[in-house]
């Protein structure tokens, strides 16, 4: 099954390009321009990056790789998000920003670094507290009116605040952390993105890598702290990694018994929650690629599902998935 969205057409499972830049360890362009190149020859047509992602060095690197796709520009689905200024002495505090003034600039920038004309998805990255929503979704709408944008989305936001959203200007999908061990979406902004017909993208759908089982507790005691945002996250430290990395190997169990991998079991179960779902599993080798993007012809039954999810439930998973700073500009 395939997504609609703008008119365009494309599979469940994108590219999140994040980690091509920044946050995931060491980073090297010319592999990654090798990994988006071999992305597009196998299908893959929806790639999601944001301004913020190694301070717009991300925007480049899928620049140079539009700039060879040339007129082929117009098959892909491109998002890119806006809201979020870098602080210069802490590269993790969150500084929002969802003015006018801001969100017209940031748009001018993306479009200059990505070597585009239009974007298919413009996010508002976190809602500025200190802004009113309208004021930054009427900055999109202008943006939208203009042709710069041909549709608007939101990330990280509250059931209240899609609804208020949505009054204001059709929003065609929202970016929400959601995985086996993240299902905080589930009670509430499922069941009322279904009722407004608007598409949940699925970001660190195979949390962070944790769920692949190839994130080792050695390699998260020797990687660079300043390299791997994953050092700074509750669930990838001490007690609540050793007590993760348990459920992590009892759903290895489960792959290994229908004979596909780990990432692809976790992605195959959230594209089976509901028909309006996209992940967009990031990775930086092209050995990946394939293996995630055929999760979406992998259909699980019901047993399996309840197996997994029993495995996988909100009592069993230890840590929070940010730390307080961040969670608590998340889901506003």
């Amino acid at each position: 099954m395939s997504i609609k969205m703008n008119n365009k057409i494309f599979p469940e499972v994108g590219l999140g390009c994040m980690g091509m830049s920044e946050f995931y360890g060491d980073t090297n362009d010319a592999a990654s321009l090798l990994t988006l190149q071999r992305s597009y020859d196998i299908g893959y047509r929806h790639y999601d990056t944001a301004d913020m992602y190694g301070h717009g060095k991300n925007e480049l690197l899928l620049g140079q790789f539009i700039k060879k796709l040339g007129k082929k520009r117009g098959n892909i689905h491109l998002a890119s998000k806006v809201g979020i200024q870098r602080d210069t002495n802490d590269k993790y505090n969150l500084i929002l920003d969802g003015s006018r003034s801001y969100i017209h600039k940031s748009c001018d920038d993306s479009l200059k670094r990505l070597g585009t004309d239009y974007l298919d998805l413009y996010y508002l990255h976190r809602k500025d507290p200190n802004i009113t929503l309208e004021e930054s979704l009427s900055s999109i709408k202008e943006l939208i009116d203009s042709g710069k944008v041909k549709a608007a989305g939101l990330c990280e936001v509250s059931p209240e605040t899609l609804r208020e959203a949505n009054k204001t200007l059709k929003i065609s999908a929202i970016q929400s952390e959601y995985s086996l061990w993240t299902r905080d979406i589930e009670d509430e902004i499922m069941p009322l993105c279904k009722e407004l017909d608007i598409t949940i993208v699925a970001f660190s759908p195979m949390g962070r890598g944790f769920l692949t089982g190839k994130v080792t507790k050695q390699y998260m005691n020797t990687a660079v702290s300043d390299k791997d945002f994953r050092t700074k996250l509750p669930r990838f430290n001490g007690d609540n990694y050793d007590n993760n990395i348990k459920l992590v190997n009892k759903i290895n169990d489960i792959s290994a018994s229908l004979d596909i991998k780990t990432s692809q079991l976790a992605l195959a179960w959230i594209l089976s929650k509901s028909d309006n779902i996209v992940v967009i599993p990031g990775t930086k080798q092209e050995k990946y690629l394939l293996e995630n993007f055929e999760s979406k012809n992998i259909k699980l039954d019901n047993d399996i599902i309840r197996e997994v999810e029993s495995t996988f439930n909100k009592d069993s998973i230890s840590g929070d998935r940010y730390p307080e700073s961040i969670l608590k500009k998340s889901n506003t």
